[in-house]
């Protein structure tokens, strides 16, 4: 009984294959049509996809194409094709805006590229693109039931593109080229209010300034131990609390010692000329 199943399991298989393969080469294209839709409402998104695109040309200026683009961009948003998802899905809201699909296909088209965004240590261009589809998401539809998830992508997008400037500005430290990271962590600031990484981009700025305080040359030692003394108060003021004021508060000591030594040198040299 089980050899007879599997034979008639085996049977259907290779004559829904048959079937699909005649309709995809020789079938007429109502055929593809229909085929793809069924094809789409089984899951068997790569097969519908394959159909879909044969019948693009033919459906063009159809009622069904505004089923067909939808469908298609949904069949490569679930086989992970986030790049063609996008395409699809924003050329099907710009062609359907008043579609009950709509909304949908305008959140995916979103998701599709935020899905696509990369690391980011690489080209952010997806990320860009996702928060401006996130954005004319949020915008039109306010009230949608996706709006949560849109928001909660779109906040995780902008922490991408501001930990990649952090790190930027981080790499200028640890390279010890501390007057580029003193300008980055500064340029970070503006760029971005509030954000999370102001407590970090403070202590780094400070520990530029201390670096390029104690290890500038005598002409320029008084200004930069000021400037590195000014960047420890800045941060002393904005987070009293941290767990960093310790060590902070050891540096600073070490500046202060250094400016009166910087002073007194400076005292002596115009006694001595």
């Amino acid at each position: 009984m089980k050899k007879l199943a599997l034979i008639m399991l085996m049977s259907f298989l290779m004559g829904s294959c048959g079937e699909y393969q005649k309709v995809l080469n020789k079938g007429k294209n109502t055929e593809k049509y229909q085929m793809a839709v069924a094809m789409y409402e089984k899951k068997e998104y790569k097969k519908a996809i394959t159909l879909f695109e044969k019948i693009m040309g033919p459906y063009a200026n159809k009622p069904q194409m505004e089923r067909i683009q939808y469908m298609i961009s949904d069949c490569y948003f679930q086989t992970e094709n986030y790049t063609m998802a996008s395409y699809y899905f924003s050329k099907f809201i710009t062609n359907y805006p008043e579609s009950t699909k709509a909304q949908e296909a305008a959140y995916l088209s979103a998701r599709s590229y935020y899905l696509a965004s990369p690391v980011y240590s690489r080209d952010q261009e997806d990320t860009y693109k996702a928060l401006t589809a996130y954005q004319d998401f949020i915008d039109k539809y306010p009230n949608s039931e996706m709006i949560e998830e849109a928001n909660k992508d779109y906040a995780a997008l902008n922490r991408k593109l501001q930990f990649k400037d952090f790190e930027v500005a981080r790499l200028y430290y640890h390279t010890e080229n501390y007057k580029a990271a003193i300008q980055a962590f500064e340029t970070f600031n503006e760029d971005h209010l509030g954000s999370e990484f102001k407590e970090e981009t403070y202590y780094y700025s400070f520990k530029s300034a201390y670096a390029l305080g104690m290890n500038s040359v005598i002409t320029k030692k008084e200004e930069r131990l000021n400037d590195a003394i000014r960047s420890y108060k800045k941060f002393q003021k904005s987070f009293p609390e941290s767990d960093r004021m310790k060590e902070l508060n050891g540096s600073y000591a070490k500046l202060e010692q250094e400016l009166m030594k910087t002073k007194e040198l400076f005292t002596t040299i115009s006694q001595n000329n």
